[in-house]
């Protein structure tokens, strides 16, 4: 397993050098130009020049990068073109709050999905079956700034149980932390668990009607033993599937949620540097998404090796 995960890592390298240099090269061609946003619109053609040769803006695309790769690959991120701070510190503050509201979004949708999709397989074109397939249905039709407007309207203007906006670190306050997180991990869970419980559902339908399944239940093994050790564990596969595709583009898919509740995470950086004209930043964010987005698709190959030894790294 070892070499495998190392031979994984040998081939993100052209991925990232490809990607990055894409991402590059593409926000460099933005229209608009940065200096209006330091110097200000009434700044002189001459001072804009100026300030062009200084920040090297004047020089090839291929020469910027290679410039900011070589600053980047020595730990030096930039600095922000708006308010000069280091990009490495803005990360530093921005990541765990990205990371949090991922996490906890998809362990809720874990919990939620995957016992609600159990359950209808098992109730099958009954009642319950009915009940759930609606409920996932509307989680998945459902959009999301719609729903953060909802929840906000209901926990915090009407009933006055939760904060609106706002994030205080976890180890400053746990509590107020978590009551912070409570609405945007619902509005991205509901989808989330939603896609989880039909992925789940279709699964277990396929792996109920198996062979090994029915002699288990002739070995006089407890419906218990059945669904958990039988037949969930083989119909793992496609659900770790949509999990890690689920949480690879969370990572950088959770701008809208972090705009509604103010939430200082990766998604609202990218916003701000894509309106602000700050390259360093948003650079470095896009990046930070592209990696952990390929870190977690190759902890969902790892995970297939674990689930089922059939599978062959």
């Amino acid at each position: 397993m070892l070499n495998y995960i190392l031979r994984r890592f040998l081939h993100l390298l052209p991925i990232l050098f490809v990607v990055s240099f894409v991402v590059f090269s593409m926000l460099l061609l933005l229209p608009g130009d940065p200096t209006v946003a330091l110097l200000g619109e009434n700044a002189s053609e001459a001072q804009r020049a100026a300030l062009r040769v200084k920040m090297g803006f004047d020089q090839p695309i291929y020469v910027q990068y290679f410039r900011w790769l070589t600053s980047f690959l020595s730990g030096d991120f930039g600095r922000s073109l708006r308010t000069q701070e280091p990009v490495r510190e803005m990360l530093l503050g921005r990541i765990p709050v990205t990371l949090e509201l991922t996490f906890l979004s998809m362990l809720l949708s874990v919990i939620v999905g995957i016992p609600l999709g159990i359950i209808s397989a098992l109730k099958r074109n009954k009642l319950t079956d009915s009940v759930i397939s609606v409920i996932g249905m509307a989680g998945i039709a459902l959009p999301h700034f719609w729903a953060g407007i909802l929840l906000i309207m209901l926990f915090s203007v009407q009933l006055g149980w939760l904060p609106p906006s706002g994030y205080v670190p976890i180890w400053e306050d746990p509590i107020a932390n978590l009551q912070l997180m409570v609405m945007p991990c619902l509005m991205i869970g509901a989808s989330l668990s939603a896609l989880i419980l039909r992925q789940t559902r279709a699964s277990m339908l396929q792996v109920m009607s198996e062979d090994y399944v029915r002699t288990a239940r002739a070995k006089g093994a407890s419906e218990f033993q059945v669904i958990v050790q039988h037949a969930l564990r083989n119909a793992l596969i496609p659900i770790v599937t949509i999990i890690g595709l689920q949480f690879g583009g969370l990572i950088g898919g959770v701008v809208i949620t972090e705009m509604i509740f103010s939430l200082p995470g990766l998604g609202r950086m990218i916003v701000e540097g894509i309106f602000e004209r700050d390259f360093a930043p948003l650079q470095a964010a896009i990046l930070f998404v592209v990696v952990g987005t390929l870190v977690i698709n190759l902890i969902t190959d790892l995970t297939y090796a674990i689930l089922d030894k059939r599978v062959k790294l």
